[in-house]
């Protein structure tokens, strides 16, 4: 019953809000009030047959619901605290105002009281100015598109929630949140370039969120047209494969030189400091808000204001588009090879970004744990040589990750222990990881599905990555 008077006290406040309404009709309906929830549910509009008909998870309005409670209650107890308050405050006025003809004291009042009048316009001073930036940024945040990706599903799906929760935290969302889809097979997520859109949510101010499924499988609709939006979605999903490139490099130089890299070119060096393949716009525009958040995940430090700043809280930015206003991916690119089922795999988490068919070599490939030791592009001085166009050590092993000139050997065990890939798999594998990459080599971790998109990862490369000096044996 608490909470059905407090939501009746929002809904007085916010007649317009119809989660509301939606809300106090579900907490008079607990209670049996039958009567009073229909009332409540008729105030609600669309709100009650999107929720009650379609199939959204119930801890979407339970999460909504919990926000509104705290807030309501908030809002009571401050309103408490303002009388008392402002009867403190009144008590106070009476002892302090002073006579009527105290010297100097008209002057000032009068003097006062004027700076404060407006002008022709109904304007005070600087307010116009302020009200034009105000509002421009407002219309810039209305405006704006996040993203971020989910298991399919949405909210109640069981695996890994938007986070930080829309719900518990709307200030975070000034126009619109856009939900990608990511569908799951075993303990993975398959990461795709072309997700689909699962859902949308919509700051529509005065404390409402707007919900729009474009899944037919949970929404007893006919979805809205996503097209706009799934375009800009494409794009999104570039960037974050860009961005998880250079967090995971700018922690692979930390964790192998002890320092930090000043500058995107300490990570584009000839070989063999060609930690990263070459860079793109985005790696570049990216890369000071990215060592800004490194280095204070490294002292244990939530980011400063300038490094939300930066990040994009401001709605510009590299991470601007992400929801949170943050990188998506959260932990450093691993490899992960399957000598069950001949995969490799390019892991952040839980999350699989790629699955290539790979040649191995049976009981001759080694299992265990690696890291990236060097990259070298045209193994030997040739591209069509055994070891085809890239290859990428492991460390304290004679054996790599390379190309080959053999194709028929891909998914078959016919190598001497090495990890083959083909032209197109190795050249963007080589692209997309760092070196220092950890990789682990091991039996039943992948899916078979593999994942490999159209558009190829690539950047462009910026430096010399051939070692004449050294002629490779691989096995």
């Amino acid at each position: 019953m608490g909470n059905s008077h407090y939501l009746k006290k929002y809904v007085q406040m916010h007649p317009d809000n119809k989660m509301g309404w939606y809300l106090l009709g579900k907490e008079y309906e607990k209670n049996g009030k039958h009567g009073k929830a229909n009332y409540c549910f008729n105030q609600s509009g669309g709100i009650y047959e999107a929720f009650e008909t379609s199939k959204m998870p119930s801890d979407i309005w339970e999460e909504y619901e919990t926000k509104l409670l705290q807030q309501a209650k908030e809002k009571h107890r401050r309103s408490v605290r303002m009388r008392r308050s402002l009867m403190i405050l009144m008590l106070l006025l009476i002892a302090l105002i002073p006579p009527v003809d105290a010297p100097g004291q008209s002057k000032k009042s009068a003097e006062a009281v004027l700076a404060k009048q407006p002008d022709s316009m109904g304007n005070h001073p600087n307010d116009a100015a302020d009200k034009e930036r105000d509002g421009a940024a407002d219309l810039q945040e209305k405006d704006r598109v996040m993203f971020t990706a989910a298991q399919e599903g949405g909210f109640g799906a069981g695996g890994p929630q938007v986070k930080p929760g829309p719900f518990t935290h709307p200030e975070l969302l000034k126009g619109k949140l856009a939900v990608l889809e990511l569908k799951k097979q075993g303990n993975w997520l398959l990461w795709d370039r072309h997700m689909p859109l699962g859902f949308t949510l919509e700051n529509k101010g005065a404390g409402t969120l707007t919900y729009q499924s474009y899944n037919p499988k949970t929404c007893s609709c006919q979805p809205s047209d996503g097209s706009e939006l799934t375009n800009e979605a494409l794009t999104w999903t570039g960037e974050q494969e860009e961005q998880a490139l250079l967090y995971s490099a700018i922690k692979a130089y930390r964790n192998n030189t002890g320092n930090f890299p000043d500058q995107l070119g300490d990570l584009l060096r000839p070989f063999p400091g060609n930690w990263v393949s070459g860079t793109t716009d985005g790696m570049k525009d990216a890369f000071q808000p990215m060592l800004k958040r490194v280095k204070a995940e490294a002292a244990g430090q939530e980011p400063t204001d300038e490094v939300r700043a930066l990040d994009g809280s401001k709605g510009k930015g590299p991470f601007s588009k992400t929801w949170g206003n943050k990188p998506f991916f959260e932990e450093p690119l691993k490899i992960v090879v399957d000598k069950s089922n001949h995969r490799l795999a390019v892991i952040s988490g839980q999350i699989i970004l790629r699955n290539y068919k790979v040649g191995l070599g049976g009981i001759r490939t080694p299992e265990g744990r690696y890291v990236i030791s060097d990259k070298v592009m045209n193994p030997n001085g040739r591209s069509n040589g055994e070891f085809g166009s890239r290859g990428m050590q492991l460390s304290g092993t004679n054996y790599a990750i390379h190309g080959t000139d053999e194709q028929d050997s891909i998914g078959a065990d016919e190598s001497q222990g090495c990890v083959r890939m083909s032209k197109e798999d190795i050249e963007e594998l080589f692209d997309l990881v760092p070196m220092g990459t950890p990789v682990v080599i091991t039996k039943g971790a992948l899916p078979d599905e593999l994942l490999v998109p159209k558009e190829r990862f690539h950047t462009k490369r910026e430096q010399d990555q051939t070692n004449p000096r050294e002629t490779y044996h691989w096995l």
